[in-house]
């Protein structure tokens, strides 16, 4: 899926988090800011990236603040980003968990 707009998903309330996205040329960038960086950080960039492969996402800005969010909502949040910023392209039903 191509990122055409920014896009956001989420809230900064404890327990959830927050992405943006926005279309970059030529590579995928994942920024993630998190209070519990440090003992999750790994396994958050773990489910991103395996979030953003499934949905076939290979460019663009990828923004997360985490405010200590499970992996579900993670994956929740981040579909949730890439569908608005994608547009109409045709959704793949099943790269969704």
């Amino acid at each position: 899926m191509k990122i055409v707009k920014e896009a956001l998903a989420g809230t900064a309330e404890s327990s959830d988090l927050m992405v943006k996205i926005a279309p970059a040329a030529g590579e995928l960038e994942i920024e993630i800011y998190s209070d519990v960086i440090k003992q999750f950080g790994d396994q958050i960039r773990r489910v991103v990236k395996e979030t953003l492969a499934a949905m076939e996402v290979y460019e663009g800005l990828v923004i997360i603040e985490d405010k200590g969010a499970l992996d579900c909502v993670i994956r929740a949040r981040l579909q949730s980003a890439v569908l608005r910023a994608c547009e109409a392209q045709p959704l793949r039903w099943e790269a969704l968990k």
